[in-house]
């Protein structure tokens, strides 16, 4: 019957607009590889995306727009595979997983992480979304310390000041061994991973 045409017409568009969401967004990671966010145009994302200029500004009003939505696609990422894994019982457990998680994250995502530290400064949606992610971080990393018997508190000894340090080193620390190799990306992994033990008073 012709009542039901426009409800499944629109069903179709949302579907066929989420495929090409993806698209622009996939393309855009691979972009950010291949020339960099400064050489990467709007045309080159259209053109990796199958679609035309006109077509992409549907969906995004700039380069900016499309890589802030990369960015916030990542995070989420980020998260949703990363909120279970410090939550084991047994701290050295949790900071070993932690660190692990971390490691595969920055394989996959690395060029998107570094790409959004770069950015977080010069576009503020960028900055809230990496920042927003950070205290996720941090939050989980204080209550691993805090587990392992570090005073709660904001103090400079105490959990919630030291997991804002330790968020911070190793957020600098993976950015610069994903520069070079997975094997450097392991070995910055241990030393962070050690020192956060030494943190938690988990050493020996």
């Amino acid at each position: 019957m012709p009542g039901h045409h426009p409800a499944r017409s629109r069903r179709a568009a949302e579907r066929k607009g989420d495929v090409r969401e993806r698209a622009i967004l996939d393309t855009c990671e691979a972009l950010l590889a291949d020339k960099g966010y400064d050489a990467m145009t709007v045309g080159d994302i259209a053109q990796g995306a199958g679609i035309t200029r006109g077509a992409l500004y549907f969906y995004f009003g700039s380069k900016q727009e499309v890589v802030t939505a990369l960015v916030a696609r990542t995070v989420e990422h980020l998260w949703e595979r990363s909120r279970a894994t410090a939550q084991a019982d047994d701290p050295r457990q949790a900071i070993a997983a932690a660190m692990r998680r971390t490691v595969e994250l920055w394989n996959e995502h690395g060029l998107v992480m570094r790409t959004a530290i770069d950015l977080s400064l010069t576009v503020p949606e960028i900055g809230a979304l990496w920042s927003r992610t950070a205290d996720l971080f941090i939050a989980a990393i204080t209550a691993v310390l805090e587990r392992a018997g570090v005073q709660p508190g904001t103090e400079p000894e105490q959990a919630s000041a030291m997991a804002r340090a330790l968020c911070w080193m190793i957020e600098r620390t993976f950015y610069h061994a994903s520069q070079e190799s997975r094997e450097e990306l392991r070995e910055a992994s241990s030393t962070c991973e050690h020192i956060w033990r030494i943190t938690a008073g988990l050493a020996a």
